[in-house]
């Protein structure tokens, strides 16, 4: 299964429908947002995006409780199953431990790729490209084998994407 994954668009809207649109392009099944939304149309852009998602409320996400009910917003942390698969899904990186098979979270605005007590703890980086001229995300593909991680940057400068990947073995 493969998984989208953004975070931090802080009201960038613009960008973040880019990046939806390259995860749906590049075979997206399901949609994580992991915090810091910042806009309803930005969630409007994850409901419209024909995938089943998930966006978990960030630190600067408060007036978006008024939309709670219209969009899949959950509280930190959140646990669920995709493809057997246990997540933790949180925006602040408070919970660490490995407490699940994928820990997901965001707000340090650093891309992070760990994989450690057969936990994977993946941040996508800033998707909104505040802190740098880079727009960041990631592909979470889960295999029977393990996870394949791509992260994805673009130079908002000069249009340059770019990609790394990673694997890490499960085991079962």
């Amino acid at each position: 299964m493969k998984i989208g994954i953004l975070s931090d668009t802080h009201k960038k809207s613009k960008l973040s429908q880019k990046v939806i649109n390259h995860l749906i392009k590049n075979g997206a099944e399901f949609l994580i947002h992991a915090g810091d939304i910042g806009e309803p149309e930005i969630l409007e852009q994850l409901k419209k995006s024909g995938l089943k998602y998930i966006a978990v409320y960030g630190n600067n996400d408060a007036p978006l409780v008024a939309h709670h009910n219209r969009y899949n917003l959950v509280q930190e942390p959140y646990y669920f199953k995709l493809s057997g698969v246990k997540f933790k899904l949180m925006h602040l990186p408070f919970y660490m431990s490995p407490d699940a098979d994928i820990v997901i979270f965001g707000h340090t605005h650093i891309f992070e790729c760990d994989f450690k007590n057969n936990t994977l703890f993946l941040n996508p980086g800033e998707a909104c490209a505040r802190n740098k001229p880079l727009a960041e995300w990631a592909m979470l593909d889960i295999t029977e084998k393990g996870y394949n991680v791509t992260y994805y940057n673009k130079n908002t400068k000069n249009g340059d994407l770019n990609e790394s990947h990673f694997f890490f073995e499960r085991t079962l």
